[in-house]
């Protein structure tokens, strides 16, 4: 799991979410880049480095977080601001991926320090585009040359 070129942290309370996505990111041939977790104190633990988190082999601090906004615990706002808060992460960016449809969700996930806002796609099948979207406006250039092959071929 060393080595890999970039690490995605994605955010997600939804199982079904998870799912979707972690297939959209195999179908795209980037399953290794790809890390979540399922609450928002779990993302602050893992950015954190604590507890299980701690083994950086095993969870390497990532190069985007993908956040949703509505999660257990600890809220995607309130994630948003930890990470923006703290010195070492403030080059991170955070794409905020949410089913809402408020546009003060959007307009405070911005002042807050979003990078992007993407709205979940009503569709599974949709997931592969964002993870075109998330490769083409964050991923690319850092990325091994043949996952960009796989991303034109498997659409």
């Amino acid at each position: 799991m060393a080595n890999v070129p970039f690490i995605v942290l994605y955010v997600e309370d939804e199982e079904i979410d998870r799912f979707l996505m972690e297939r959209a990111f195999g179908k795209a041939g980037l399953g290794t880049c790809l890390r979540m977790v399922n609450d928002g104190q779990a993302a602050i633990d893992y950015l954190s480095g604590l507890g299980a988190y701690a083994d950086r082999e095993r969870y390497p601090l990532p190069t985007l977080v993908l956040l949703d906004l509505n999660l257990p615990e600890v809220s995607g706002f309130e994630v948003l601001t930890w990470i923006r808060a703290q010195p070492s992460y403030t080059h991170i960016p955070v794409v905020i991926f949410s089913s809402s449809e408020r546009e003060d969700d959007q307009v405070r996930s911005r002042l807050l320090g979003a990078s992007e806002f993407v709205k979940k796609p009503g569709s599974g099948l949709s997931f592969l585009e964002v993870v075109r979207q998330l490769n083409e406006h964050w991923m690319s250039g850092t990325l091994l040359s043949n996952a960009g092959k796989s991303l034109e071929m498997k659409s």
